[in-house]
């Protein structure tokens, strides 16, 4: 038996679906709507209901942030790895590790990435 994935039908959302449900769609396709409302917080009918733009609330600002949350990585230049945002928000948030050289070397390429909105440079780095 061969495994066929099939692709997700987002054709509810127009001709430029947004990017929290290309991302949601890209891990249906990955693993499928169980796994991934669990990595997301949700069921997964209410995942199915949100990729066919048929989500019961008018509102769908909470589901767009659990998917930002949990599926979209990044880069991180300090931990040089791929994280979410979550991740990359408790990171930043952490006090300066002013024992550990290394570690302070780290935090500060953190405190100074193009992706943290506390950087007062902004994307010239």
């Amino acid at each position: 038996m061969s495994a066929v994935r099939k692709s997700i039908d987002l054709s509810a959302w127009g001709d430029e679906p947004p990017r929290w449900v290309r991302l949601l769609a890209a891990e249906v396709e990955a693993s499928n709507m169980t796994r991934t409302g669990e990595r997301i917080g949700m069921s997964r009918s209410a995942v199915s209901l949100a990729l066919a733009n048929r989500y019961p609330s008018p509102n769908t600002a909470g589901v767009e942030q659990r998917v930002i949350d949990a599926l979209d990585g990044m880069n991180c230049p300090a931990q040089e790895a791929v994280i979410n945002t979550d991740q990359c928000r408790t990171y930043r948030r952490r006090a300066a590790p002013t024992h550990n050289p290394m570690a302070m070397r780290s935090w500060l390429t953190c405190q100074n990435c193009p992706k943290n909105p506390n950087n007062a440079q902004g994307d010239e780095s």
